[in-house]
């Protein structure tokens, strides 16, 4: 469906615009700025940028998945195909 793709492309631009630091601005929290922060303390603590690429990665992989499943359960021309 469209609009998990168009979510999915939300939370990306607001990681991206938060990391650069156009985003979000402290306190309010961000994936994007939690990376940024963690950038100067990965030798010491990698988990610390891991964590939020990680909360990225399975949010967007989780919304176009579960677009995906919905235009394959809505969609009656692959209904059609299927039977």
């Amino acid at each position: 469906m469209q609009g998990t793709i168009q979510f999915s492309l939300g939370i990306l631009a607001e990681a991206g615009l938060s990391y650069v630091g156009l985003g979000a601005q402290p306190p309010t929290p961000s994936w994007g700025r939690m990376l940024a922060d963690a950038q100067t303390m990965v030798g010491i603590a990698p988990h610390l940028a891991l964590i939020p690429g990680l909360a990225i990665v399975i949010t967007v992989l989780g919304l176009n998945l579960m677009g995906d499943g919905l235009r394959d359960w809505l969609d009656p021309r692959l209904r059609v195909a299927r039977t």
